[in-house]
């Protein structure tokens, strides 16, 4: 009996130190529990200083190092910091893996496709599919513009006759629409319940992630014992919904589909699953489903969330209004058109949408990434399969580089003689292979967007109302605070 407690004294003996003991020259951090490593005291932190983005910068702080290594659950967990650092990361082949995890298992739906969250050669082949038929279908050509011109048209006229709204509402609206018609070669009416409730199902979805994945993440099992709590039923409800409406619409494509038809990124998958209509294709029902969804996430809120921040910044700062709408007024006097691809001509429009991407953030931390093989990061060892995360918002808010962070100054960005500054510290749409799929979209639209709108209108808070903080929602993506705003046209 005693030797049977000794022995068992033993095992646990080692497999705590196993569980606590970090690897040879792991970076710093705090020291790990066992079973959990640092996930509670991640998860505290995270809800005391309204989110994780913070919470990792705390730490990080806490250690003096531009490495954080951490461990959740049994997952090795790295957070860079720095341009440097982050610019390595963000080019380095070996870090070009992502998680194969239960957070990512639940992120695409139980399949591990689509393009944001897989690797290999399944990501290289879609990337580079959904790319070359979104260019066939007009991304990043006159038929783009043509797109959001409609939609822009489309707010103008909704401003007319409603001049109090809620900004963010109908901003995703419109860049929704223009996302579902390069997918699915239709739009949507304002009213559509279609419309409404595949932004609801995505806006809740996003806040029910944390990037790192969560306490449902690195212990998978506690679903069971609590499903409520810990947010497994609310994912797999919205799971459910997206994708039963998603698969509604690849159905109906199917049905009308003919030969030859690639008017939209529906069809043309649907054209290459009929060219390769093989056992072993990668060019499935479930991967379109997960293209589309990957394509309404990462181009949808990201650029109606930076909008919303925008029209939010001009009542928090007045100043840069007044400002900015005298030299629309001076600029576009002669002409009432102005195309993106002029955008040169507004150099104070760019610094302040530039200034916007750097003070609010949507996206502060990127990834999660995946260490392909042991590796070295500024002399500290990352092991095989070590997770990596990257802070976006400690290169916006590095104190050496932009001098005042915390000041919003669009100046920053414009020379003596007013020319734009093109500094490679603005990153919000990151960098190398696995660069934002959705930025030439998202660059357009919010220029575009932001310009119309404030060169027609005054935009102010509701007589008696409270003044937004300015703070963001916590999520994957960061969102402002729901808030109403009067939109006065300049000229009656």
């Amino acid at each position: 009996m005693i030797l049977l407690l000794f022995t068992a004294f033993i095992v646990i003996l080692c497999y705590v130190i196993n569980q606590i003991r970090k690897p040879r020259n792991f970076p710093p951090g705090p020291p790990w529990l066992p079973l959990v490593g640092n996930l509670r005291d991640l998860k505290k932190l995270s809800n005391s200083l309204g989110g994780q983005h913070l919470a990792l910068q705390d730490m990080a702080r806490r250690y003096n190092t531009n490495i954080l290594g951490l461990k959740l659950g049994n997952d090795y967990v790295v957070t860079v910091f720095s341009y440097d650092i982050v610019k390595t990361v963000l080019m380095g082949e070996e870090f070009e893996g992502r998680p194969d995890n239960f957070f990512i298992r639940l992120r695409t739906m139980g399949t591990k496709k689509g393009i944001t969250c897989t690797e290999g050669s399944l990501w290289k082949i879609h990337r580079a599919f959904v790319m070359t038929h979104l260019r066939n279908l007009g991304y990043g050509k006159n038929i783009m513009g043509f797109m959001i011109k409609e939609e822009v048209a489309d707010i103008l006229e909704l401003l007319s006759q409603n001049l109090n709204v809620q900004v963010g509402k109908f901003l995703a609206q419109s860049v929704l629409n223009i996302l579902w018609a390069f997918t699915t070669g239709t739009r949507f009416s304002r009213n559509d319940n279609r419309l409404n409730k595949l932004l609801d199902l995505l806006s809740t979805r996003s806040k029910a992630f944390d990037i790192s994945g969560g306490t449902l993440s690195q212990h998978p099992w506690l679903r069971f014992i609590a499903p409520e709590k810990t947010g497994f039923n609310l994912i797999l409800k919205l799971n459910k919904d997206l994708n039963k409406l998603l698969m509604e619409t690849i159905n109906e494509h199917k049905k009308t589909w003919t030969e030859g038809r690639n008017d939209d990124l529906i069809y043309s998958f649907i054209s290459e699953m009929k060219r390769e209509d093989l056992g072993d294709s990668t060019f499935t029902d479930d991967q379109l489903a997960m293209i589309c969804l990957d394509i309404f996430i990462a181009g949808s809120q990201t650029t109606s969330n930076t909008l919303d921040f925008a029209f939010l910044a001009m009542i928090l700062y007045p100043n840069v209004q007044t400002k900015l709408h005298n030299y629309l007024d001076n600029k576009l006097k002669n002409t009432d058109k102005l195309e993106y691809n002029e955008r040169q001509r507004l150099p104070y429009v760019e610094a302040v949408l530039f200034e916007i991407e750097r003070f609010f953030h949507v996206v502060p931390i990127c990834g999660p990434r995946r260490v392909l093989k042991e590796t070295t990061l500024e002399g500290y060892n990352i092991p095989k399969g070590t997770t990596v995360l990257i802070s976006l918002q400690s290169i916006h808010e590095d104190k050496q580089f932009w001098g005042d962070p915390e000041v919003f100054r669009p100046e920053r960005f414009l020379d003596k003689d007013e020319n734009l500054i093109m500094y490679d510290r603005l990153i919000p749409f990151g960098l190398g292979k696995r660069r934002c799929l959705g930025e030439t979209l998202a660059r357009n639209c919010i220029f575009t967007f932001f310009t119309e709108i404030m060169s027609k209108y005054y935009i102010s808070l509701l007589p008696g109302s409270d003044t937004p903080t300015g703070l963001p929602i916590p999520g994957i993506t960061l969102s402002p605070e729901k808030y109403n705003a009067l939109f006065t046209k300049k000229y009656s």
